[in-house]
């Protein structure tokens, strides 16, 4: 596991955290941010009928590469639902530039309420274990187009939690910690290397192949090449696209 850095100026040891997991770039950064504040942490994971199940497996070894204290993973089937490219028979968008991205105000791949069902769950667990803080990795700068990336909802979210749970009733407020928020995408990935994040780990593709490997050309395998390229480095999850 890495060092912790020296020159921190708050130390978390006797607190614990839930830590959203989704086997992806953000929530690995945000874990491995949350390890080195001192929170011991509980990552917390979803099998929500998303079409592929390889950012499960990813988060696992993420987690244990981190050192989180413990690891679950829940099931809960938003294809039921549909309605996302991620949760239903809709076609991933490829090949397309940063800007069109930007154009398209709510993508496709946008799953319904999904962080706000992913916060309740985490609230519900921190309650059990008496945590008084969540992590989740949402950013609101490369990618703003989804609604529950923003700080209004996680602001709002933390204002609803210390009403809805005993703790809060109680006078035990509830932090949720959104360390990447307004960080683009080569400013995550430069703190997680130095913190020690093994991004060849990680998996953030749409649309993998059978094999479980990244695809190259949906949006956000675009966004993460286009990062690594201008720290001068390559993604090591397409290195089998070369």
């Amino acid at each position: 596991m890495h060092h912790m850095s020296e020159s921190l100026s708050i130390n978390n040891s006797s607190r614990s955290a839930i830590v959203l997991l989704s086997g992806g770039l953000d929530s690995a950064t945000t874990l491995a941010i949350a390890v080195n504040q001192g929170f011991t942490c509980h990552a917390l994971s979803f099998d929500y009928g998303q079409r592929h199940d390889v950012e499960l497996e990813c988060a696992k070894r993420i987690a244990d590469q981190l050192g989180a204290a413990s690891h679950q993973t829940i099931s809960l089937n938003l294809r039921d639902f549909g309605g996302s490219a991620l949760t239903d028979d809709i076609d991933v968008p490829k090949n397309r530039d940063e800007s069109q991205m930007v154009e398209d105000e709510i993508p496709v791949t946008y799953v319904p309420a999904r962080n706000t069902i992913f916060l309740s769950y985490a609230l519900a667990l921190g309650e059990i274990k008496g945590c008084g803080d969540i992590f989740i990795g949402v950013n609101a700068v490369d990618y703003s187009g989804y609604p529950d990336c923003r700080p209004a909802f996680i602001h709002a979210f933390e204002k609803m939690a210390n009403l809805a749970t005993k703790a809060g009733v109680n006078g035990k407020q509830l932090t949720i910690h959104t360390p990447l928020i307004q960080l683009p995408k080569t400013d995550i990935i430069e703190r997680g290397l130095k913190l020690g994040v093994d991004y060849g780990l990680t998996h953030s593709c749409y649309d993998p192949d059978d094999q479980g490997r990244a695809c190259g050309c949906c949006d956000s395998c675009i966004l993460r090449k286009n990062a690594f390229e201008q720290l001068g480095t390559k993604d090591p999850v397409l290195s089998h696209l070369d």
